[in-house]
């Protein structure tokens, strides 16, 4: 996500790339107090660092920033850029500080949005190899939750004539690629020797709950733990069939032994970067792991991290779910706007949002209250961060300013996409005038653990959607049910909807109140710890669109172009 330069004739973020002056990422181990003796190099620029290194009494100690944003039109608002960029300012105003971010995931990469790795001169590098197959982390999780499904159906298979087998089996395949035509399949076909036919599917891998477990898991004998808890099927008396019960989870530990240990690289700047995991926001919880962002705070005075899409699916579980599980605590929250957002929230076409429109940004400013009245309600003390295009005319920019002011938030325009630190300095320094005058409150979550599941959704879609009502399908009635018995109850929710509104409806745009929320389907994810409700029409398996990114990604002279 990039916001586009003001010079008519700006550098690509490739060319950025290339252009940076990477130091080994021994000395950026050495410059945050670990021993580059201790790193495990993958080449010149990253390595996986080892969990020792997490300091809790220095994870308390330290400020943590969360960077979430408005409801975003398709191109995104900037918000990876702006928790690059704020990290670089910080370190130039002379604090220590890191960014701490999810993996990108080849679906998006090769599909709609090319890559995720910050934009113009605030990014994380190496990009290209950042945006790619970077250490093996997604392929490990692909290989760990598909290893267990073929195990799984060989159990299946070796059972087929005895009593032992289950009646239904619930979990499924990823792969890290966007395939709507792996939504649902049939396995099994070919003869009996090629095991017995079944429906099937494909999530994708950032959907996978082996990824969800892996980014709140907080050792490496939790994530076995975790492991052992995931639910594979039901038994024909109706209990639930885990892969404690299919005997391999020491196995699955070992395919994700190096996997769970944070990533280290470095920004354009040289800043550290911590980049682990990589959950989608829509379909997921959007929040790089719990690990990372402990040992980025157990290195550092400032930790800016971000979560995925708007604050009504990235900020939320950032809140009720990954802080609630994991402790942590942000002393600021970051909103993240444009002007074409607010305008698309106005009632201008996507094509349009480039285009001078002060009456419709005005009108879009309802958008951005309700992600502020949110954030308030949890507790957070608000910076808005306005990402400045060419386009936008100085009209537009004094009166959000004034808006802003108006509403008791701070607002700070930030220049990092074209300026780096020097152009996020004014943003790092009111932040860290925030957190240091009024820093978030506790947080205030939205429900609490022993409500039900049903009033954990109910909650989630009233106060944070502002939904009149929410509907259950009676799948989801029998599910609720049944997973209050199995002792599930008590667990967070994860709901998975459109990215695009506030509503289960992607084109409802701006504030709208009073709609029905309809949740389809219920998923326990017992090893990650939360139950995933889904609403709407979002699939877990996203489809490429009419002209893919991929068709612009090649080799020239050895070089990697299209990715940006």
């Amino acid at each position: 996500m990039s916001t586009e330069a003001s010079a008519a004739k700006f550098p690509s973020d490739i060319e950025i790339s290339r252009a940076a002056k990477l130091k080994p990422i021994a000395q950026i181990a050495q410059n945050i107090g670990i021993d580059p003796e201790d790193i495990i190099p993958y080449g010149k620029y990253k390595a996986k660092v080892p969990l020792s290194y997490i300091n809790e009494d220095k994870v308390k100690n330290s400020n943590l920033i969360l960077v979430t944003a408005v409801t975003p039109n398709k191109a995104g608002v900037g918000k990876t850029v702006t928790s690059v960029a704020l990290s670089l300012g910080l370190n130039y105003i002379g604090k220590k500080a890191a960014v701490a971010l999810r993996e990108p995931s080849l679906g998006p990469c090769f599909g709609m949005k090319g890559g995720a790795a910050g934009g113009g001169y605030s990014q994380v590098l190496p990009m290209d190899e950042i945006n790619l197959h970077f250490t093996g982390d997604f392929h490990a999780i692909t290989c760990a939750n598909n290893m267990i499904a073929a195990l799984l159906d060989n159990y299946q298979y070796q059972n087929r004539k005895n009593d032992k087998g289950l009646e239904r089996i619930v979990w499924r395949r990823v792969l890290d690629v966007n395939d709507r035509s792996l939504r649902s399949i049939v396995t099994g076909l070919g003869g009996s020797g090629n095991g017995i036919p079944t429906e099937a599917g494909f999530d994708i891998t950032t959907a996978s709950e082996i990824m969800a477990l892996l980014c709140l898991a907080t050792s490496l004998d939790d994530l076995q733990a975790r492991i052992e808890r995931i639910v594979l099927g039901y038994r024909y008396d109706k209990t639930p069939f885990t892969v404690k019960d299919l005997g391999v989870a020491e196995a699955i530990t070992v395919l994700l032994k190096d996997a769970v240990m944070p990533n280290l690289v470095q920004t354009t700047e040289n800043t550290t970067a911590f980049v682990h995991g990589g959950p989608f926001a829509n379909i997921a919880h959007g929040c790089n792991s719990v690990l990372a962002t402990k040992m980025a705070l157990s290195c550092n005075d400032y930790v800016v991290t971000e979560s995925g899409f708007g604050s009504d699916l990235g900020a939320e579980k950032f809140l009720d779910i990954k802080c609630r599980l994991s402790g942590l605590r942000p002393k600021a929250t970051i909103i993240v706007v444009t002007s074409g957002a607010l305008k698309l929230h106005g009632g201008v076409a996507d094509s349009e949002i480039s285009k001078p429109n002060f009456e419709a940004m005005k009108t879009g400013l309802a958008n951005l209250q309700r992600h502020i009245q949110n954030m308030k309600n949890f507790g957070q003390s608000v910076v808005v961060s306005f990402n400045r295009f060419k386009h936008d005319t100085d009209e537009e920019v004094n009166y959000l300013a004034d808006w802003c002011d108006s509403e008791g938030v701070v607002f700070a325009i930030n220049n990092g996409f074209t300026s780096g630190g020097e152009g996020a300095a004014a943003l790092a320094q009111k932040v860290v005038d925030l957190i240091e005058n009024n820093p978030s409150k506790d947080i205030n979550f939205t429900y609490d653990d022993e409500d039900s599941i049903a009033t954990k959704i109910e909650k989630i879609a009233k106060k944070i959607y502002r939904a009149a009502e929410v509907t259950f399908s009676q799948t989801v009635e029998t599910k609720m049910k049944s997973y209050a018995r199995n002792g599930w109850g008590n667990l967070p929710v994860c709901i998975a909807k459109t990215q695009y509104s506030f509503t289960d409806d992607p084109k409802r745009v701006n504030a709208p109140t009073g709609f029905n929320l309809h949740i389809r389907d219920i998923v326990i994810n017992a090893g990650a710890g939360f139950i995933v409700a889904v609403a709407g029409e979002i699939m877990r398996m996203p489809g490429l669109p009419e002209d893919p990114q991929a068709y612009r990604i090649k080799l020239v002279n050895g070089e990697i172009e299209g990715l940006s």
